[in-house]
C-alpha cells in the first residue's frame, strides 16, 4: 500500500469509493433511506474537491487502485474517513489515521475530532477516539445518527 496526497484527478475514483462504500458496509447500521439521502450518488464534486485541497488530504492507492480516503483540516477535524467495501478490515484506516494524526500533531494541535457513524464508531474507539455526544443530522430530509468523537493527542 502507498500513501500519498490526493491530487483532482482522484475525485471521480472518491465519489465512486464513498457511494459504493457507504451502500455496501453503511447498510449493517442505516437503512437504505438512509443511505441514499447519505450517498446519493450525485455529490458535489467541485465542493469535495475544494474542501479536500484545502485540508491535509491522503489517499490509499496500491496496484493503480484507490483502496481509501482521508483528510484532515488545521484544527484537527477529521471530515472524511472512508475504505473501499472490499477492502475493509485491511489496515487501510489505521494507515490513514496514523498518517492524519501524525501530520496534525506536527502542526500542534492538541485533539482530533470527528463525526462518526455508527459503523465507524467501534474503528474510531480502537483508534483511541472516545464518543462526546451522540447526534442525529439530517440528509435531504432524513435523520441519520452519529457520534461526535475526539481524540487528545
Amino acid at each position: 500500500m502507498d500513501i500519498r496526497k490526493y491530487k483532482e484527478t482522484d475525485i471521480e475514483e472518491i465519489a465512486d469509493l464513498f457511494y459504493d462504500t457507504v451502500h455496501h458496509i453503511n447498510t449493517k447500521h442505516y437503512t437504505e433511506e438512509q443511505v441514499n439521502a447519505w450517498a446519493s450518488g450525485n455529490i458535489d464534486k467541485g465542493a469535495w474537491n475544494r474542501s479536500f485541497l484545502e485540508h491535509y488530504s491522503i489517499v490509499v492507492v496500491e496496484k493503480g487502485m484507490l483502496l481509501g480516503f482521508g483528510d484532515v483540516d488545521n484544527t484537527g477535524y477529521l471530515d472524511r474517513l472512508f475504505v473501499h467495501k472490499d477492502f475493509q478490515g485491511k489496515g487501510v484506516a489505521t494507515c490513514i489515521c496514523n498518517e492524519l494524526e501524525k501530520h496534525i500533531r506536527e502542526r500542534g494541535v492538541r485533539k482530533m475530532v470527528t463525526h462518526a457513524s455508527i459503523t465507524a464508531r467501534p474503528f474510531f474507539e480502537k483508534f483511541g477516539f472516545r464518543v462526546i455526544k451522540e447526534q442525529q443530522v439530517e440528509r435531504k430530509g432524513i435523520l441519520l445518527t452519529n457520534f461526535i468523537m475526539e481524540k487528545p493527542l
